[in-house]
């Protein structure tokens, strides 16, 4: 999915671009533990532009799989993120200093109920934000895939 020669934009809003820099540079030294929460990077392929663009959001564990939520601090509105992995699901994640290809989907209708309750425990905001978003906040699920 990510060609090294790619430009890979970094998220535009302040906070998150200053710790998606620290993660990057650090070599996931730094940034993997966030707010005292974990954090992954997450680049995706723009589904309007085409560009690569990274994001760092909290995750759980689910056996081998990373959960994140779409939750946009509580938006009326799905992240980008989201909806990029919607039309490409092949994503690269970096998880401390571990970076691989990866498959995103959101979590179906079954899978869902225990996987928030799970993200909600690790970040109670969750919950909160479900509240006010009025629309459903989605739970993905990020699976690595085998190098060709």
């Amino acid at each position: 999915m990510v060609e090294r020669s790619e430009e890979i934009l970094d998220s535009p809003v302040g906070w998150v671009g200053k710790h998606v820099r620290t993660y990057v540079e650090s070599g996931g030294e730094q940034g993997h533990r966030y707010a005292g929460y974990d954090s992954l990077l997450l680049t995706t392929r723009g589904r309007k532009t085409g560009k690569l663009r990274r994001t760092a959001l909290y995750y759980g564990r689910d056996g081998d799989r990373y959960v994140l939520v779409a939750s946009n601090g509580g938006s009326a509105h799905h992240p980008l993120w989201y909806l990029n992995l919607l039309e490409e699901p092949e994503v690269e994640v970096q998880v401390g200093k571990e970076v691989f290809r990866a498959r995103a989907r959101p979590a179906t209708e079954q899978e869902k109920p225990r996987l928030w309750n799970m993200m909600a425990r690790i970040f109670p905001r969750y919950d909160l934000y479900q509240g006010k978003a009025g629309r459903e906040i989605p739970v993905v699920i990020v699976e690595g895939m085998e190098e060709e």
